[in-house]
């Protein structure tokens, strides 16, 4: 461990600035191909790499204060917790065909964890991008995104869509993701929240189910897909199902499926109202929006939690926030809030003192700007 902890000291070649990520709308809809509004936020993780002329890789965590190491003699087997987000890279790195060799990497986290803002995907991009640099792999942005989300589903065990790691590496500063998670053709789109801006409020609280349950309602969707299909052979995705076609088979769907399909195809076409009112500078309107995605999420796709729907429910109290709802998984983390800005020091002291008194937690509030992607600086550059 000592020798983990020296790293601190080292001369490092590559410095790495990988951000977390906001999703304006369009939640637990990545990974049934449809539509979502991503962007890159001004919170990091911080990383430095360089090359250590062996076969072994070193990382250590500034945050933690702990580190590990592994060699690249051996087949990647897994460690624990974060570690693993480190050493699925890796893995994917090398099925690839590629061959980077021993590295020393010094990590710092600028990201609350277990907020909903993609900390993982941040870590994985990061390092991802930091070894393609640093062992000049040939990788594109695309395909570190990919072998990044193949790393979550595969090594981790968490079957995530690709949103994450799409807002963590292209991201564009001042502008949000209008991605289509099928064809991956994406729209950017100018941040413009004129007298407003985005704020999170972090319950502080993860429940446990937050893991299990997502892989679940990715399950039970899918479970959709493959009754209709048996009748329309064209449906892969859900983005191949429109409410019309869902009605046609709600006596043969669960009614607890049904709602979870029901939510995913009303999202998507929220996500495509949101880009046209952003875009028109209709910013109560997409506050609309966001409320009824979070009337979504916590009735239809049961993915909220008392904590997140107080703050929801709070917000609704006062014109000068345009609209909220729960960001990322669910179960616990962030609300997001579209408020004008000049009551945002005030309305914080205001819901920090209700969501104390009522459930006895300290409230994080979280100031957020649109940024870019994952950034590299090369010392020898």
């Amino acid at each position: 461990m000592e020798d983990l902890i020296n790293l601190q000291d080292l001369d490092f070649k590559l410095e790495v600035s990988s951000p977390g990520r906001i999703n304006l709308i369009g939640e637990h809809t990545d990974y049934n191909q449809g539509f979502v509004l991503p962007t890159a936020i001004d919170k990091k993780i911080y990383l430095k790499l360089r090359p250590n002329q062996s076969k072994t890789c070193r990382i250590f965590s500034k945050t933690y204060q702990k580190g590990f190491d592994f060699s690249l003699k051996e087949p990647v087997s897994k460690g624990e917790g974060w570690e693993n987000y480190i050493l699925g890279v890796v893995d994917q790195i090398l099925k690839l065909g590629k061959k980077p060799e021993g590295f020393d990497c010094l990590i710092e986290s600028k990201l609350p964890v277990g907020a909903g803002i993609s900390s993982s995907a941040a870590l994985e991009c990061g390092l991802a991008s930091g070894l393609n640099e640093l062992f000049k792999l040939g990788l594109s942005q695309l395909e570190i995104v990919k072998l990044c989300q193949k790393a979550e589903n595969e090594f981790v065990g968490n079957n995530c869509g690709i949103m994450d790691q799409y807002a963590s590496v292209m991201s564009r500063k001042d502008r949000l993701i209008m991605l289509d998670c099928r064809s991956l053709e994406a729209e950017y789109i100018p941040a413009d929240f004129r007298n407003c801006k985005l704020l999170l409020l972090n319950t502080n609280v993860s429940h446990n189910l937050a893991e299990s349950e997502y892989n679940t309602r990715r399950q039970e969707c899918e479970s959709a897909v493959e009754l209709i299909s048996k009748d329309h052979p064209e449906v892969s995705s859900l983005r191949d199902v429109d409410l019309e076609l869902l009605k046609k088979f709600k006596d043969r769907l669960s009614p607890v499926i049904y709602s979870r399909c029901q939510y995913v195809l009303q999202e998507n076409e929220r996500v495509l109202q949101a880009t046209r009112d952003l875009k028109a500078g209709k910013l109560k309107d997409f506050g609309e929006l966001m409320y009824a995605s979070h009337e979504g999420l916590q009735h239809q796709y049961e993915v909220s939690c008392k904590e997140l729907d107080f703050l929801v429910d709070h917000s609704r109290k006062n014109d000068f926030i345009y609209g909220s709802r729960m960001m990322g998984g669910g179960f616990g983390g962030c609300t997001l809030n579209l408020i004008e800005q000049d009551k945002i020091n005030m309305y914080v002291e205001e819901v920090s003192e209700a969501y104390f008194k009522e459930f006895n937690i300290k409230l994080d509030a979280i100031s957020v700007l649109p940024d870019a992607g994952t950034q590299i600086k090369n010392k020898d550059d």
